[in-house]
């Protein structure tokens, strides 16, 4: 099953700037945000620090740019989904895209969940609070029950669980991750026949 992910991969890694995300996510990963330097990413990526200095100036420049490229796939299914009649047929597509756009961010995910001081002060938080909403927008029907209306949160919340209480249980991620996605979507559906 991983054949997109591979493609992601090898389309990331012909671009540098895009090549020193995802170095410095894994050294954020290994040893802290705080305890990496630029120098650092520049000895593993093998360039010197004036060829990462040209693409980037701090590692907060690193981390904001990641996010905001990773995040641009919720803004691009929030748009596609403000267009769209509030069918169920619609609710189900948005909770099948955002589960692969989480799978997709996943590397990102696990950095704001082990460096929320960082987060918080990078803004990257509040940036983040918003996307959620926007999603929160497009799958709830306004004028639902309020037990409806937390069921289609808690679809959202179900997935990005998935992300993190997941990845301790046994199992196949892929499998893992069908699973979370046919919860999601019985608490979108359930909600849909209450309305």
């Amino acid at each position: 099953m991983g054949g997109t992910m591979d493609g992601t991969k090898q389309r990331r890694r012909g671009n540098t700037r895009q090549r020193i995300q995802d170095v410095a996510l894994e050294l954020f990963a290994e040893q802290g945000y705080e305890k990496t330097s630029l120098r650092e990413i520049a000895e593993r990526l093998e360039v010197t620090k004036a060829a990462l200095y040209y693409h980037f100036k701090t590692k907060e420049e690193i981390i904001v740019s990641l996010f905001e490229d990773l995040t641009k796939p919720i803004e691009d299914l929030i748009e596609w989904g403000r267009q769209q009649p509030h069918t169920l047929e619609t609710k189900q597509e948005i909770v099948r895209r955002y589960s692969q756009v989480l799978t997709d961010a996943s590397p990102l995910f696990r950095f704001m969940q082990e460096n929320q001081a960082t987060v918080r002060d990078l803004s990257i938080g509040e940036m983040f609070k918003n996307r959620m909403l926007g999603m929160r927008d497009i799958v709830i029907d306004p004028d639902a029950d309020l037990v409806d209306q937390v069921r289609c949160i808690s679809a959202l919340f179900t997935m990005h669980a998935g992300m993190f209480v997941l990845k301790d249980l046994e199992g196949d991620p892929e499998e893992k991750r069908t699973a979370v996605l046919e919860v999601a979507t019985d608490l979108i559906t359930q909600a849909h026949k209450g309305a």
